[in-house]
């Protein structure tokens, strides 16, 4: 069976089909728990944030513009929560990793073991994905948005623009300062992990 498109499942949910909402929570809640969790760095929280990101679109979905996307409308919801949970917090937000390693869902960056690999290949791995986390860690929160949105979650410059409510030329200069912040702390990282 075909996975229904957004706009069906919308539909769908707005005439009463409560399974039609399960559906886009599945389809979106561990990306948005990766998405908000890099902002902030707390698990726990982002759960509760991403609950939140749903109740807000539960309670708003019938006021959706359908002409606009679905991905980009709840990403700009959680891109807000996690904001307000930075301004809340007033700190720098601290990054925690497990003793187990690092377990992130649906992570194009952290999703580098390959089972067949030896050993020493898959310590190596690990520790790249360690220092790719702590360099992002390090960004500032509005150069960690941009970062995160575009080079971890895929997003296009313009969904990039249009869920952090700045301007493309802004989104394109926060990147661009973003990626070279990003080279020049990981670079040593990188060092160290090849010696």
């Amino acid at each position: 069976m075909v996975p229904a498109d957004n706009a069906t499942l919308i539909a769908a949910h707005l005439s009463g089909d409560v399974r039609a909402f399960d559906q886009l929570f599945r389809r979106y809640s561990s990306r948005l728990h990766n998405f908000i969790y890099r902002i902030i760095g707390d698990r726990e929280r982002a759960e509760d944030l991403v609950q939140e990101a749903f109740l807000r679109v539960h309670r708003h979905l019938h006021r959706f513009d359908q002409s606009r996307q679905f991905s980009t409308w709840i990403y700009t919801i959680a891109s807000n929560l996690a904001k307000n949970e930075l301004r809340n917090r007033g700190r720098t937000p601290l990054f925690f990793y497990q003793s187990s390693g690092l377990e992130y869902e649906d992570s194009p960056a952290l999703q580098i073991e390959d089972p067949a690999n030896r050993p020493e290949d898959l310590y190596r791995r690990r520790c790249i994905a360690v220092a790719v986390t702590e360099s992002v860690a390090h960004l500032s929160e509005r150069h960690r948005e941009v970062f995160v949105l575009r080079e971890l979650e895929g997003k296009s410059y313009e969904e990039i623009a249009t869920i952090t409510g700045c301007n493309l030329g802004t989104v394109k200069s926060r990147l661009n300062r973003a990626r070279q912040s990003f080279a020049i702390d990981i670079r040593p990282m990188l060092e160290r992990t090849a010696s």
